[in-house]
């Protein structure tokens, strides 16, 4: 069918500040919203108040409106632009909550605007936990044994009929917000009491744990019509109890049978079907891992944080497809933009593997606690992909930009206190169960400690074994070939086997990594498509793009504290004034939530880690005249000495000249230089240096280091006790 043409003007709910659950892939499908509406002709309307984000640049949207996010601030700019539609999936939790009021309050029938996509009531059924467990049983998918409670008592007289733990999961929240996991009484009182004050319709569903299961989650797209498909399906590494967006993820999954990978299919589509969901929608399951038995944990209506993550998984413009639903199209009218020729009603099919691992805020925040539970605490994340699961988990991990070199696991701790530690999920768990294996501890101990899949454990025991063959020096030529598979680089295989670059270098010239492309058919059809990642397997299927002039934008990698959307952003519009200038434009970058790594951003994506052999290798293959690193933060500016180290030319300020800033030590000696006031202090290289500096100097003092970003490991210091303590 085709579009409405009824709809003139369109208005765009964003979703407000960054917070947990609800980060740049907001901003990703905001963007792709409004690109969506102007090729179709409309007039858009966006409202948000996020100076960072890429949708507020006034280059998307015709007007922007930077307001506050709440029903008064909606309904003046209603009366003021009058639109026709309005569009709330693409905003998070924020915008959906502001959509249901809006139609409730009658001002969205009230101004003759249309809400478009899926219906309130539709959305109700997805988020109002009653409805939705009523739903549920309607259609015999099976839900948790649960209660749906208002206050403390209710909610304790659930409990009196089931065992602890008890999950409690309020109504309308996003990020697991007010939810968790309770062990005791004393702990279910005070979730209970922090969940109702969370949901905004003060509703609670507690429900008996299945902690332990699989989860898996469906992306299904669904047209009016009522045709579905499943654009993605991903198992997560954590069983249940860990919020989706604190697990580790693999796409495709990995671990189910044909016969279950069809019934929760088939279950995810039943259930879209049955909710009229118009666009994107996620569902999550609980499988036994013993048996066929599976629970439904909870579906989002709109799209959702997972939803960028499977559009990059897949190359399926998700959130963009949502948007010419919601406008009338059918999943048969749309083409595929990355192969050109299909329809977006077929399915993607992939041939490879993609894991996504969270980034956590612990190394800016030690003392947390880094329990991890249904309440998410990662402030983003990266995706790597990758044609062995080995090689997608190691790229993933040198994608997080932390200080653990690699795999290793740091701190001291005996076997028992290990062993301990991974029965319960913290950010440490994936390198302390790599540390027990090196210990000589086996997959099916380890199963038996944390309830991980096997399959996934052996992954993790072939890195640990390839690592072990190249400490005992016996390097070869079959070992390095077999290292690089697996994504060690060449630094850390020089590192553990002891020995120097000039043993590798006839190998290392042979075996250079190829460069395949993602293109949502699995290479099944003709595909037009600039989406490229790297791996050893196999042959290079991608000719370096033509050009004079080709840059290298080098992106920032995942959100973290310090180091946000903004920097999105600011790659974005370089690559945009390059293209306007007449530069061929190449970027790198390894954030599935971004802007940047959109196909369409740049002249070609590279979805890698930032590190120094692959940014070199992207530039040896395309043949790069200059490279930009002051778009990327800290994590792109950290770069910059060993791109120079190999010729590579810089656009803008030189390392030097970072250096001089970056570096305490250059940063005082040119300011001294200049008669520029700077607070009292020194540079300190070693323990005894620093508390020979402490006593030259008036407490409280402040430890700063460089080459941080967001005052990372700047500490406050009160007296010498507390120096020591923290030099030790």
């Amino acid at each position: 069918m085709p579009k409405e043409p009824t709809l003139n003007k369109i208005l765009i709910i964003g979703s407000g500040p960054i917070i947990i659950g609800q980060a740049a892939e907001f901003d990703y499908s905001g963007t792709q919203g409004c690109l969506a509406l102007k090729e179709e002709g409309y007039e858009v309307v966006l409202v948000n108040h996020n100076p960072a984000t890429i949708m507020t640049d006034t280059t998307y949207a015709d007007k922007v409106y930077c307001e506050p996010l709440t029903v008064p601030s909606l309904t003046k700019i209603i009366e003021i632009e009058k639109p026709d539609g309005i569009l709330a999936n693409l905003g998070g939790q924020t915008a959906l909550n502001l959509a249901v009021q809006l139609h409730e309050q009658g001002i969205l029938e009230g101004h003759g605007v249309k809400l478009l996509g899926t219906s309130v009531p539709s959305i109700q059924k997805g988020e109002d936990r009653e409805k939705f467990r009523d739903l549920m049983n309607e259609l015999a998918h099976p839900v948790a044994e649960s209660a749906i409670v208002e206050d403390l008592e209710g909610a304790l007289a659930f409990a009196e009929t089931v065992s602890y733990p008890v999950i409690v999961r309020p109504a309308y929240t996003l990020g697991g917000r007010g939810g968790g996991i309770a062990a005791t009484e004393e702990e279910y009182r005070k979730l209970v009491g922090t969940g109702l004050k969370a949901s905004p319709i003060h509703q609670l569903l507690v429900e008996k744990s299945i902690a332990g299961f699989k989860e898996i989650e469906y992306e299904v797209m669904r047209d009016s019509k009522g045709n579905c498909i499943s654009v993605c399906n991903m198992e997560n590494f954590d069983p249940v109890g860990v919020h989706t967006g604190d697990s580790i993820v693999v796409a495709p999954s990995q671990t189910l049978t044909d016969q279950e990978f069809h019934m929760l299919r088939t279950a995810a589509l039943d259930i879209v079907d049955a909710l009229e969901v118009i666009g994107g929608c996620n569902i999550q399951f609980a499988l036994d891992p013993y048996s066929s038995q599976y629970y439904v944990i909870e579906v989002n209506p709109r799209v959702s944080r997972s939803s960028a993550l499977a559009s990059k998984a897949t190359g399926y413009p998700i959130a963009k497809i949502a948007v010419k639903l919601a406008i009338g199209y059918t999943l048969n009218e749309i083409i595929n933009p990355l192969t050109q020729t299909t329809f977006a009603s077929f399915e993607p099919a992939l041939d490879y593997v993609v894991v996504k691992f969270p980034r956590w805020p612990f190394d800016k925040f030690p003392e947390a606690n880094r329990v991890l539970g249904t309440k998410m605490k990662a402030t983003g994340e990266v995706m790597a992909i990758e044609r062995s699961m080995e090689a997608a988990f190691h790229k993933a991990v040198q994608s997080l930009d932390i200080s653990s070199q690699g795999l290793e696991f740091k701190g001291e701790a005996t076997d028992g206190e290990l062993l301990q530690r991974i029965g319960v999920a913290t950010d440490l768990r994936f390198f302390e169960l790599l540390e027990l294996m090196r210990r000589g501890y086996s997959v099916s101990e380890l199963h038996e400690k944390t309830e991980i899949d096997s399959l996934f454990l052996g992954v993790l025991q072939h890195l640990v074994e390839t690592e072990s063959s190249l400490k005992t020096g016996s390097l070869d030529e079959h070992l390095y070939k077999q290292a690089k598979e697996q994504r060690f680089d060449d630094d850390k295989i020089l590192a553990l086997s002891g020995k120097s670059p000039e043993w590798i270098a006839p190998w290392k010239q042979d075996l250079k990594p190829v460069f395949k492309m993602v293109d949502t058919c699995a290479g099944e059809f003709e595909a037009v498509t600039n989406y490229v990642y790297s791996t050893y397997y196999g042959v290079n299927e991608i000719e370096p793009l033509e050009g004079d002039k080709k840059v290298l934008i080098i992106g920032a990698g995942p959100i973290r504290i310090g180091q946000g959307v903004e920097f999105d952003y600011s790659a974005v519009k370089a690559i945009q004034r390059l293209k306007e200038h007449g530069y061929t434009t190449i970027t790198v970058n390894n954030n599935p939530e971004t802007v940047s790594t959109d196909y369409e951003t740049a002249d070609r994506l590279y979805f890698e880690p930032i590190t120094k052999e692959s940014i070199l290798a992207i530039i040896a293959h395309e043949s790069i005249d200059a490279v930009l690193v002051q778009f990327g933060g800290q994590t792109a500016l950290n770069l910059a000495q060993d791109l120079e180290e190999h010729g590579v030319k810089l656009l803008g300020t030189s390392f030097d000249t970072i250096d001089h800033l970056e570096d305490r030590e250059r940063f005082y000696e040119l300011l001294d230089r200049l008669d520029i006031p700077h607070v009292n202090g020194d540079i300190c290289h070693s323990r005894n240096e620093a508390i020979q500096v402490a006593k030259t100097l008036t407490y409280p003092l402040l430890c700063r280091p460089s080459y941080v970003i967001g005052g990372k490991g700047m500490v406050k210091v009160e007296t010498p006790g507390e120096l020591k303590e923290l030099l030790e």
